[in-house]
């Protein structure tokens, strides 16, 4: 078993989480059950599987919840673009946020192969 508290990847996802939560409060109220709620379930999961992935007792099933946690990731680096194309989100701040989830899904890449 692995204390996720203690993992700058989890760590960084929550605070992703809470600037996806920011990016998205002002989003048209039509993309309430929309866009703005994919984003937020997706930067919600991320967290959520690498805490759910450490309570298991092995490295290989730890590994697979890193894989649907990384398959987040990149469900918000296609979602982040979409609401910029649509004009919810400004460029400056798809920068921020595209630069903040590149660098926990380098993170997450590099730390999954250690599980091996």
């Amino acid at each position: 078993m692995h204390r996720f508290k203690d993992l700058e990847i989890w760590k960084l996802s929550r605070i992703l989480c809470s600037q996806v939560y920011d990016a998205t409060i002002d989003f048209p109220d039509q993309e309430k059950f929309g866009l703005t709620n994919q984003l937020r379930r997706a930067s919600v999961s991320i967290p959520s599987n690498i805490a759910e992935g450490s309570s298991r007792n092995s490295n290989r099933d730890f590994s697979r919840f890193f894989e649907i946690a990384i398959g987040s990731m990149y469900e918000l680096e296609t979602q982040l673009p979409i609401s910029n194309d649509l004009g919810f989100l400004t460029e400056e701040k798809l920068v921020e946020l595209l630069s903040k989830l590149n660098s926990i899904v380098k993170m997450t890449s590099k730390f999954k192969s250690t599980l091996k």
